[in-house]
């Protein structure tokens, strides 16, 4: 398929031309240049986040994982503690985004990033007005950082680098860790992992806070608190009076969340609170935040029975 003759392609050259001074011409020729790609609808239509989470824990905390997430931060022993100094964020968040994201850089995706977001744009109606915008912001990325906008290859939904940064994320939230004057998020680890700070500590995260609560329910309460609204909005005095206990010594007053999750044997409950709200900010997945904060304890844990 033939982006350039796409007249919503067409439309979206115009705008995006006149809007930011680019040159209709380069733009059009770039975008002549994207593919369709099947697999990258197919791909976006069958996320790993759909599945149960006794299916999606073991992607993500295996043996293998935790080993090289020790290594990775033995590795980067001395950014991971001035970046996390400076934006208040805990080494072993930092490494397990990493980690979960891009296995520490060995996987970051196999689409070209110019194809997988025209594709989304223009041909899945779902969710085309954001992977617009998330080309417009790609094409302005690209100009910005000076960098091949051909070349670059990513995730099905257009996610680059190590931490895997979609372009809006990139443009708003990167940081130049290393003082070179560039963002690279593809090679640079002080870039890499300030950039991931600073997108958690723009976002609200609380240093030193917990992040969850293992939680067990009684009666029938409870359930009316099952929302799919991941942010923190009941208290944690109502949790207590729908029935709710947890093995956490937590304020009244503190704003927390009600987690179900399936395992084999049924379902497990957990207490969410802003820290795990922050994480889901990266991605917008319950399980995702939960893999996440599970494989960054236990890389801290194996990382201190090492030492």
């Amino acid at each position: 398929m033939d982006f350039s003759e796409h007249t919503e392609v067409q439309r979206f050259i115009d705008e995006v031309s006149e809007r930011h001074g680019l040159d209709r011409a380069e733009v059009a020729e770039l975008l002549g240049q994207a593919k369709h790609r099947q697999e990258i609808i197919d791909a976006i239509t069958r996320p790993a986040e759909g599945l149960p989470w006794y299916r999606y824990r073991p992607i993500f905390l295996t043996d293998e994982r935790i080993r090289l997430g020790v290594a990775y931060w033995k590795e980067h022993q001395d950014i991971l503690e001035r970046v996390s100094a400076e934006y208040g964020v805990a080494p072993e968040i930092l490494v397990a985004i990493v980690g979960v994201e891009t296995y520490y850089g060995r996987y970051r995706g196999r689409h070209r990033v110019i194809d997988a977001l025209a594709t989304l744009a223009f041909d899945y109606p779902p969710r085309g007005s954001f992977f617009r915008r998330e080309l417009e912001h790609f094409l302005l990325l690209t100009r910005e950082e000076g960098i091949d906008p051909l070349v670059l290859s990513g995730s099905y939904a257009g996610a680059m680098g190590v931490p895997q940064f979609i372009s809006s994320s990139y443009r708003a939230y990167a940081v130049d860790g290393s003082n070179n004057g560039r963002r690279d998020l593809f090679s640079d680890p002080a870039d890499i992992l300030a950039s991931v700070a600073n997108y958690f500590r723009r976002h609200g995260w609380r240093d030193g806070d917990p992040v969850v609560a293992t939680a067990q329910v009684s009666g029938n309460a409870w359930r009316e608190l099952l929302v799919n609204d991941l942010r923190p909005r009941h208290s944690v005095a109502e949790l207590r009076q729908a029935g709710i206990q947890f093995n956490a010594t937590l304020a009244d007053d503190r704003r927390a969340r009600l987690l179900e999750l399936e395992t084999e044997d049924g379902a497990e409950h957990w207490v969410t609170l802003q820290n795990f709200y922050v994480i889901t900010r990266y991605n917008h997945s319950p399980l995702y935040a939960m893999a996440v904060h599970q494989l960054s304890e236990a890389i801290r844990e194996q990382r201190e029975a090492e030492q």
